[in-house]
This record gives structure tokens, C-alpha cells and sequence, in this order.
């Protein structure tokens, strides 16, 4: 996946207080869409130091904490030990390079925060872990809306949503909805920036 030593330089000293505050925003955008989640187990996708998935612990029976970053899951697996978090795994993996089915990974709910932006094939990605969901489990993406004033060579300039759902329909979810949550001051490389949260289901291939 993009940018992953990027992030094993900066994993110790990640969680700042505007990442902290975007991370709240964001899983309380993903808590909306959740029902009947206790007994389900999620895959907090490109997890970094875990701050979106850490804030939903309560909400599934598992979740499994999944980043390219070493030192990433490193910073995870200190706070799993710090607090004594019962209910997680984590994983160090890379799913542009080797698929996920291969380990026998499988959940009911994926998200993703922040994370398609540094995925160089976006629709590989999705398509994989369209595999790893279970039949009727669903894909939340929270990500930034395109913003062409960001010109750069290392992640996406956002993506624009209608677009995001037509490859995903493509590949085969299914009942794709997705609204306008955020909108901040320079949170997205020194710019002003909207986020979408867009919600899926694995239906039929």
C-alpha cells in the first residue's frame, strides 16, 4: 500500500490532537450505519494507531486492527496492552500486494478512514475486500471529497463519490449510499476539505 514508510517514520508521534478530533468525527459518521452489531466482527482497515476502530470497541464482538505499517500496529499493540483491550487483533499486511483470502480472513463490516487516498489501485483493493466480506456484510469508506487545488504525487486528491460508487458496483456491492458529513479548516494537506461517508453491501458477484 502508499506511503507506508511515510508512516513507520511518523507512527510514533501520529496521534495528534487533529487526528484524534478527525477520527472522533469519523467513527461517529460510521456508528450511524450500524445495526445489530454486537455479535459481528469488523476489520478496521488501514488502522494506523487504531483511532477510528479504538473509538468502537463496544460496538462489534471483535475487530481485527489491519495496517502495512509495522510501527503502525506496533503503536496498536501497545494500547491493546495498556488498556487491556480483550475483544482485537492485529495484523500487519498488504493487501496490494497478496489478497486476504489467502489467511482466511472474513468479516461482517470493513471500514476505512483516510485510507483508499494512499491506495495506488483503488479498484483492486476494493474488489479484495469485496472477498473478505461475508454475504450481506458492508463496506463503510470515510474519505475526502476530490479537491482539485491538491496537486500531489503520493495520495489521491479525494475522490468524487458517484464515481467511487460506480466501480463499486462494478465489482458487485450493492445498495451504495453516501452523504457529505464533514467539512473542516486545512485538514487535508493545508486545505480546506469536505469528507463523505459512503456505506455498502456485499450483494451476488
Amino acid at each position: 500500500m502508499g506511503n507506508t514508510e511515510k508512516f513507520e517514520m511518523i507512527a510514533n508521534k501520529y496521534d495528534t490532537p487533529e487526528r484524534i478530533q478527525i477520527a472522533k468525527v469519523s467513527s461517529d459518521a460510521i456508528s450511524n450505519y450500524l445495526m445489530d452489531t454486537k455479535s459481528k466482527n469488523a476489520i478496521d482497515f488501514g488502522c494506523g494507531t487504531g483511532l477510528v476502530g479504538m473509538n468502537m470497541l463496544n460496538e462489534f464482538n471483535s475487530i481485527l486492527f489491519l495496517d502495512t505499517s509495522q510501527n503502525m500496529v506496533n503503536q496498536m499493540n501497545q494500547k491493546i496492552t495498556d488498556f487491556n483491550i480483550q475483544n482485537v487483533d492485529t495484523l500487519c499486511f498488504d493487501i496490494e500486494k497478496e489478497s486476504l483470502s489467502d489467511i482466511h480472513v472474513q468479516a461482517d463490516y470493513i471500514f476505512m478512514a483516510q485510507v483508499l487516498l494512499h491506495i495506488y489501485d483503488v479498484e483492486l483493493v476494493l474488489s479484495r475486500l469485496f472477498d473478505v466480506l461475508n454475504e450481506g456484510g458492508h463496506l463503510l469508506i470515510v474519505d475526502f471529497i476530490k479537491n482539485e487545488k491538491i496537486v500531489s504525487d503520493i495520495v489521491h486528491n479525494g475522490f468524487n463519490p458517484e464515481e467511487l460508487a460506480a466501480t463499486m458496483t462494478k465489482i458487485g456491492y450493492r445498495d451504495i449510499q453516501f452523504k457529505t458529513f464533514y467539512t473542516g479548516n486545512k485538514i487535508f494537506m493545508g486545505q480546506d476539505a469536505s469528507m463523505f461517508i459512503l456505506d455498502s453491501k456485499k450483494g451476488h458477484r
